[in-house]
């Protein structure tokens, strides 16, 4: 076993992924290994990541013809891992140097089931650093205990999968998978399981990850039947919310949260098709129909402004 895997995804990255490789060399230790998954690329990805093999030892790399989408890449990569901690990172970002060693010695030192971290947002050569939403530093918390109040922006409101580092002799495997299905909004889902689930994590003030914003290519901007993938997401997390005894107090910053995702994506509704978007309108009023009647009304007042305005708009309109 190794101390920690990193899980790499990557579909269509050739003009970043040699920046991501670099960023690991720097930060190679002899006890690291590192896992590419060539998600059916057609850009030479995958050979740009076979000639960095002699630079960056411990690299392997799965590739796949057909895509599988950011979840199942993950899973493969999780399933082939042997270390026993795992850390992600997107093959179009990059690390900063010594940060894989830092953030280990944290989630070790601290002795939790994860640690969650700091990163940069990368927008051209704009550089904006975003903190983790949780003022106790270097201290073991209930996870539980980051997922409220509804009206803030708490630890399930900073849902990067990349941003940390996890035990999985401490997390279960089903905890560390990531639903298949989903192609987008799969890291919110998953970091909402950890904080139900999980029995200690810690956030540690490491800045590690750069993270680039509004590439052109990225599931973030494109406009296809994945961007609606939210829906599917937060269907199941209200269900689970809703149903689980002992989680029903957290119904509400799930519907916050559902409110607020659908609010962006009605903003950004002209990059889906009329059909896209009139599936957007149906899916996303159902669900907030099927919410409490009072939760709802509540959740919107709370909102206030132009995006509740919008919200009731929308609802109106399907």
């Amino acid at each position: 076993m190794t101390a920690l895997s990193v899980i790499i995804p990557a579909k269509d990255v050739a003009p970043y992924i040699g920046t991501a490789l670099s960023s690991l060399a720097r930060n190679h230790h002899p006890d690291f290994e590192y896992i590419v998954v060539d998600d059916g690329s057609t850009d030479g990805t995958g050979d740009i990541v076979e000639s960095h093999h002699r630079t960056l030892p411990g690299l392997r790399m799965i590739r796949n013809e057909t895509p599988a989408g950011p979840s199942e890449a993950r899973n493969q990569a999780l399933a082939m891992a042997s270390g026993r901690y795992i850390t992600y990172l997107d093959g179009d970002d990059w690390l900063a140097p010594g940060y894989l060693s830092r953030a280990l010695a944290a989630i070790r030192d601290l002795d939790v089931d994860f640690v969650k971290t700091d990163h940069v947002q990368v927008y051209g050569a704009k550089r904006l650093v975003h903190h983790a939403p949780e003022g106790r530093i270097n201290r073991p918390l209930d996870p539980r205990a980051g997922i409220m109040p509804a009206n803030c922006k708490t630890m399930v409101d900073y849902p990067y999968a990349w941003s940390g580092v996890f035990d999985r002799e401490r997390l279960t495997d089903d905890l560390m998978r990531f639903e298949p299905a989903l192609h987008s909004c799969e890291d919110r889902l998953w970091t909402w399981q950890l904080h139900l689930k999980a029995k200690s994590y810690a956030r540690v003030p490491e800045i590690g990850v750069f993270y680039r914003r509004l590439v052109s290519d990225s599931l973030t901007q494109v406009g296809d039947q994945r961007q609606l993938h939210f829906l599917d997401a937060f269907a199941q997390l209200i269900e689970q919310v809703s149903t689980t005894p002992g989680d029903e107090g957290f119904l509400p910053k799930a519907a916050r949260s559902f409110c607020a995702i659908l609010t962006h994506h009605i903003e950004l509704e002209d990059r889906l098709t009329r059909e896209l978007r009139r599936e957007m309108s149906v899916r996303g009023t159902a669900m907030m129909r099927a919410l409490p009647e009072d939760l709802l009304d509540r959740t919107l007042r709370e909102m206030g402004g132009k995006r509740a305005k919008r919200l009731r708009t929308f609802w109106g309109a399907a």
